[in-house]
């Protein structure tokens, strides 16, 4: 199996870069200084939101600057944090629909072939939170989603976090079997495996964690991850919430393991996307996290 090495744009928008965020232009051009092959696209201003590239003629500008790097974009994370649907009324999750279906035509547009969803409900839960009401408008609106993208040849894909309903691990098993659909799989994040499977952060209830680690996780979903992001583990959360996307060989995660694993659960797709959001200097260790990767599939033999 080839590999290709992608990297989410999310890294320079978010935490530190928010006040002054790297422009599309310079990731292009340094990525490709950097031998990247492909970039997931954060679907948030002022990267890839769709109201900043509203005609098609905007959109292919966009794919051709990556794409006059060598690059191809290879995933979509769309803007829908702005409407918690599954424990909001229907006003919400029409807006979050109509949300979706927007990025969902900014991926068509720009022949992107995965989007990324999430269950937006942050943790931990509310006093009054119904978890068999959210859990079946989960399960709804990801059938919904999983059946408007098959039909534009786009796979949605659900990055679980802790800092967002329904991460334990039998639970993230479960979504992906009650929707039911094929089109509808894991986006596998190992930072969040790792807190999400063996640490355990902002369950609902008893703890749910897995003694064989992130191995035991990927045995679970064997066929049902549909995308990878790959970034190391300090087993702490950023600002309480979501994961740290702590640099390579910072944390606990062992990758000479938990790859092979990755590709024993059935992961066939040629793209891994380095994920370093949040991280306070990620612009200054891109080079190092490329490098880090690179070598390490040469060692696995897959580069």
């Amino acid at each position: 199996m080839g590999v290709k090495i992608s990297i989410g744009t999310w890294a320079y928008l978010f935490g530190e870069y928010a006040k002054k965020p790297i422009t599309m232009e310079e990731v292009a051009r340094r990525l490709d200084q950097l031998d990247f092959e492909g970039v997931a696209l954060g679907g948030f201003k002022p990267h890839g939101h769709y109201e900043l590239y509203p005609t098609k003629a905007d959109r292919r500008k966009l794919v051709d600057l990556f794409k006059s790097h060598g690059l191809v974009i290879n995933s979509y994370a769309a803007d829908l944090w702005a409407f918690p649907f599954p424990t909001g009324g229907a006003d919400v999750a029409k807006k979050y629909e109509e949300a979706f279906d927007k990025s969902l035509e900014m991926c068509v547009d720009c022949g992107i072939p995965i989007i990324r969803v999430d269950t937006v409900t942050e943790t931990p839960y509310p006093a009054d939170f119904n978890y068999r009401e959210a859990w079946d408008r989960c399960v709804a609106m990801f059938k919904r989603c999983a059946e408007k993208a098959s039909k534009a040849n786009v796979r949605v894909v659900w990055e679980f976090e802790p800092g967002y309903i329904f991460n334990k691990p039998s639970e993230i098993v479960k979504m992906i079997k009650d929707v039911g659909n094929e089109n509808f799989k894991l986006q596998a994040d190992t930072c969040h495996v790792q807190m999400c499977a063996v640490v355990g952060a902002h369950q609902y209830g008893e703890k749910e964690v897995l003694k064989g680690g992130q191995l035991e996780f990927f045995d679970m979903v064997k066929g049902m991850i549909g995308d990878i992001h790959i970034i190391d583990s300090d087993n702490q959360l950023h600002d309480n919430h979501t994961s740290v996307h702590a640099p390579f060989g910072t944390g606990s995660i062992k990758f000479e393991e938990v790859v092979p694993a990755i590709v024993k659960a059935g992961y066939t797709s040629e793209w891994w996307t380095i994920d370093l959001c949040f991280w306070p200097n990620a612009w200054e260790i891109t080079e190092a996290s490329k490098t880090y990767v690179d070598e390490l599939f040469t060692k696995l033999n897959m580069k």
